[in-house]
């Protein structure tokens, strides 16, 4: 398509070179899309746009990085796009398993122009509530003009919560590089040593097993959260400079990413002995932890569950430092993107754990500055349910036994 200096396509395709090995197979990406073409029958929908970041690495297997575009997967039930910015080059088209359209910036909402000469004559269309900004429903509604729009989210949701035998296998290789992750961050932890120094340890360890073992794969997002004293008092606070002391209790967060799946590896550990208030908690945790495991199976509840480690956390007088749920489902999300809220161990969520399904068991409790036992205390695992069996995928130690660092 011939370009000129003042006029540019609204959007084009741009097939730039040969597509490397996907992540999955065409046939597992052609299983998901039939999965979502039949939730659009049920809905009576003629097509979908899909705005998320995780559904659409979801379905299409392309993860995109938004850098404050839209990106989109628009699915008719004929065929099955991506619809990208053209700041990304030939990459988007390398990286879908479905055709690829790129939209250019010369001209204000090319995106929904690119949007619309996906959809044919659909005006029965899917969106995902829960992504799709007040701007852009308007826009949404503007550009494609439709009679009919349904949340998809929810059912969307409800399929990716269940694992096919290949996600199964990325999510055990994510929890083992976890782990190798894990054994690099307490190797380097030491008196005088830095949060960050720890950090990029765990983070060099995990990317280049990674790469090692995907040497295909797109290495991105791979991150570690090693916080220590008072900075282990929220699950996702920031690595700093801090330098271990003596007696500082430590957070050690893992957190691999391939091809957009993530998998965690989470750990109180001390520097030294810890004090005995402060072992009673960690114990009392580790007690919790333990419990928690115990619990997960088919047919257990969200809400049942919690309720057994709420029990025990309040005999233990240490219900009231709970940080937040007791665990959540894995797949296609990170730390800016992604979840499956329908699978998270809480009180308001009476969601029963069935067979292909992947949850953790982490749970938390932060102590103030003005008790001995100061600091957040959390232990993680992550269990697979698969035909009956429940199956521990997280091999790195935890407890006091294993993990008090030498000072």
């Amino acid at each position: 398509m011939e370009t000129t200096l003042t006029t540019r396509a609204d959007f084009y395709t741009f097939d730039n070179g040969e597509k490397p090995p996907l992540q999955f197979s065409q046939t597992e990406y052609d299983s998901r899309l039939k999965g979502l073409l039949k939730i659009m029958s049920d809905k009576g929908l003629e097509a979908v746009v899909l705005t998320s970041m995780h559904c659409v690495s979801y379905y299409t297997g392309f993860t995109y990085c938004s850098f404050g575009r839209p990106y989109a997967c628009v699915v008719t039930h004929d065929r099955a796009f991506t619809i990208s910015a053209g700041i990304d080059g030939g990459q988007p088209a390398r990286r879908s398993a479905t055709e690829n359209i790129i939209y250019s910036d010369w001209k204000r909402d090319n995106f929904w122009r690119a949007v619309k000469s996906c959809l044919g004559n659909a005006k029965a269309l899917g969106i995902e509530r829960d992504h799709l900004t007040i701007i852009q429903q308007s826009k949404m509604i503007e550009f494609l003009d439709p009679i009919k729009v349904d949340d998809i989210a929810p059912a969307s949701m409800q399929q990716r919560m269940i694992k096919s035998n290949a996600e199964l296998d990325i999510i055990r290789e994510g929890a083992r590089v976890a782990d190798v992750g894990g054994f690099a961050i307490r190797d380097a932890i030491c008196v005088g040593a830095r949060e960050i120094d720890i950090s990029m340890a765990g983070r060099n360890a995990m990317e280049l097993e990674i790469s090692k073992t995907f040497p295909d794969s797109e290495l991105r997002d791979t991150w570690v959260w090693f916080q220590s004293g008072l900075n282990t008092d929220g699950a996702h606070n920031p690595v700093t400079s801090r330098k271990l002391v003596k007696g500082d209790i430590l957070s050690l967060n893992a957190f691999p990413m391939i091809s957009g799946y993530y998998t965690a590896l989470e750990r109180t550990l001390f520097v030294g002995e810890p004090n005995k208030e402060s072992l009673k908690v960690w114990e009392a945790n580790v007690e919790a932890h333990e419990l928690g495991i115990s619990l997960i199976k088919e047919g257990a509840t969200c809400s049942g569950i919690t309720a057994e480690i709420n029990s025990l956390f309040e005999r233990h007088n240490l219900l009231q430092y709970r940080s937040f749920g007791y665990g959540h489902s894995f797949g296609v999300l990170s730390h800016y993107y992604g979840r499956e809220a329908g699978l998270e161990l809480r009180e308001d969520i009476d969601t029963e754990l069935t067979s292909h399904m992947v949850v953790s068991m982490e749970p938390m409790v932060t102590l103030p500055e003005s008790n001995l036992a100061r600091g957040g205390y959390r232990e993680h695992d992550i269990l697979v349910l698969q035909d009956g069996e429940v199956e521990n995928i997280t091999k790195f130690p935890y407890g006091p036994e294993h993990n008090i660092i030498s000072a």
